[in-house]
């Protein structure tokens, strides 16, 4: 029977959809994992998913089923001899399968993944929801024969209904996992890091009542230090249900009503909140409780916002020091995916004497961002709207609109998270333009509490460094990447740069560095050498402390990280080498270089 898995899913599939609206804060709700081993099986020319005339299977009437090369048992059994899950090797999961399987290094394609359970519903009115922190690029998700549907984007989290389809006993999910590269994609063909395909975060199953608390938001109220504001959505909600919020330590507890979409709307006010900060990294447990459930999550209060140069938390002007930090596991040369991976890199930026990252160059997984949050490490966040996207393609902005939906709906509630960056190193054009403004007003619809930025660029007019990009009118920090003295621009002269910047904002230079493997040394004259790096560091900085209003910078790299691009032999052996650590977690003589300038300026600004 479990021969015939492979080729019945691509039958049985009334469409439900894409994926449906997100559940939050799943690890605080009633969940069972389905991480650990699956099957998979590799499909280059995606013989499971096409017939021979390349007619996807899914979407084909029954009585077309004749036309397929299908060795037929009986009525409505039919088996593919070719292929048997049961006997096919393994993966795990979360993880990728480029470091899991070496035929697998360089693969870009499909495979089908799938996973056996038995699932019994504590009661019979729950509901069950199967859910995906995230999987590399495209999936088409199958339970028992029935198509769930579709999700693109490989860095944000999706979830669906399959409280009618989940059976007691021998349930098998099958994932269509695809990481080809397009055009149309985001990000698109051309990147600078490994395209790690598969399931990359945690797969669970989510139980919840019948009526559940879908959604929330809560958070200092914009221009307020005392008014906590927010809302809740409910799912399947009667008129006037009741949701009772509560923060026992600052003894609130206060029940609101919601409206008849499921909806409620709500503040209060409280003279007693202790602000979130790196220096305190204050969190409230917070309790969300109908008659059906309790929801409970950690949440910080503070103000982040600007004041000509000055960026602002809780009122006071701060400098950002930062680091850009890829999702990659330094030593394993994988996709970083656990709690463990993520205290990694955040015990490194610490060290550092960062109070900032810049998570490069999309949406991390969840537990980089919950402990940042308890570490008081703030965040920027990013889509992979990277280099050169089909700015003129109406699909292509949907797919960034949706993943920036997905993106702000999970981490919305994290305190650490202050800067929502639209795009990386994007090429001015007014398409360009329209596409990146259209992402900007998307975002504040969903939160105005946050600040507004991207990667933008520089350019050099008769040797002044000119940052003047239109779309810095509508971001609320100027930020911008440069790589003097590694990609053009004399080290030597570097400190005695001319600058001019069009706008009267916060400035952070959010990339700037320059490459070295770890352990081969020379004179600052050498490329690669760990002298040069840190002669290049210690020239930039001083170049940098003379920007006009700069406030923050995070540089390109805490680690090396795997890139395609990067083949030099001997020196980079597929590995981009800009890291101020080691791919072996071994510190660079650049990373003391940048240590030292944070102490001082975390004395600036005591």
């Amino acid at each position: 029977m479990l021969r015939t898995i492979f080729i019945k899913i691509l039958f049985l599939v009334p469409l439900f959809g894409f994926s449906q609206d997100l559940l939050i804060n799943t690890t605080n709700r009633n969940t069972t994992t389905l991480n650990g081993t699956w099957h998979y099986i590799v499909d280059p020319y995606e013989t499971g998913y096409y017939n021979y005339r390349y007619e996807a299977f899914d979407q084909l009437e029954k009585e077309d089923w004749s036309a397929f090369y299908i060795n037929y048992h009986a009525k409505d059994k039919m088996e593919r001899v070719e292929y048997d899950f049961d006997k096919s090797p393994t993966l795990t999961v979360p993880g990728d399968w480029n470091s899991q399987q070496e035929k697998l290094f360089y693969y870009e394609g499909t495979v089908w993944y799938k996973k056996s359970f038995d699932y019994q519903l504590v009661n019979d009115n729950n509901r069950l929801f199967v859910y995906f922190g995230a999987i590399n690029y495209k999936a088409e998700v199958y339970l028992n024969g029935t198509k769930l549907g579709t999700h693109e984007g490989g860095f944000t989290p999706f979830n669906f209904e399959v409280t009618s389809i989940v059976k007691p006993k021998d349930n098998y999910l099958v994932v269509k996992v695809d990481n080809k590269r397009f055009k149309e994609a985001i990000p698109t063909i051309n990147t600078d890091w490994w395209n790690y395909g598969g399931i990359t975060r945690d797969v669970k199953l989510i139980e919840e009542p019948s009526t559940f608390i879908q959604d929330y938001n809560i958070q200092l109220k914009k221009g307020g230090k005392n008014t906590i504001t927010g809302s809740v959505r409910l799912n399947n909600a009667d008129v006037d249900e009741k949701v009772t919020i509560s923060i026992p330590e600052l003894k609130i507890n206060k029940i609101f009503s919601a409206n008849k979409e499921g909806n409620i709307q709500f503040e209060f006010i409280s003279k007693k909140i202790k602000y979130w900060s790196p220096s305190s990294p204050k969190l409230y447990d917070v309790f969300l409780k109908t008659k059906y459930q309790t929801l409970k999550d950690e949440i910080g209060f503070r103000t982040i916002v600007t004041n000509g140069p000055n960026i602002l938390l809780n009122g006071k002007s701060i400098f950002l020091r930062g680091i850009c930090i890829h999702e990659e596991n330094a030593m394993r040369g994988g996709r970083a995916y656990n709690e463990a991976d993520a205290l990694v890199a955040l015990n490194w930026a610490k060290e550092l004497g960062c109070n900032y990252v810049r998570l490069a160059h999309y949406p991390h997984n969840e537990h980089i961002v919950k402990l940042a949050d308890k570490m008081g490490i703030m965040v920027w966040e990013e889509i992979p709207v990277y280099w050169t996207v089909d700015f003129t393609n109406e699909v292509t902005l949907k797919n960034a609109k949706n993943q920036l939906t997905e993106a702000v709906s999970r981490d919305k509630n994290r305190a650490s998270i202050i800067i929502w960056s639209m795009a990386n190193e994007t090429p001015i054009s007014e398409p360009r333009n329209t596409f990146l403004k259209e992402l900007i007003v998307h975002t504040k619809s969903m939160d105005t509490t946050r600040l507004i930025s991207a990667a933008l660029e520089k350019h050099n007019i008769d040797g002044v460094n000119i940052v003047d990009d239109e779309i810095g009118q509508y971001m609320d920090i100027v930020a911008f990447n440069q790589y003097t003295g590694w990609y053009g621009g004399s080290l030597e002269n570097a400190p005695d740069a001319k600058w001019s910047i069009k706008y009267n904002k916060p400035v952070v230079i959010s990339e700037f560095g320059g490459g070295a493997l770890q352990g081969l040394h020379g004179t600052i004259k050498e490329r690669w050498t760990e002298e040069y790096q840190e002669y290049l560091y210690q020239q930039n900085l001083k170049m940098i402390e003379k920007i006009p209003n700069i406030r923050g910078t995070s540089p390109w790299i805490l680690n090396d990280f795997r890139s395609p691009k990067r083949v030099l032999p001997v020196i980079q052996d597929g590995w981009n080498r800009k890291g101020l650590i080691s791919n072996h977690g071994i510190k660079k003589k650049a990373f003391f270089t940048v240590k030292e300038f944070y102490i001082k300026m975390a004395q600036k600004y005591k």
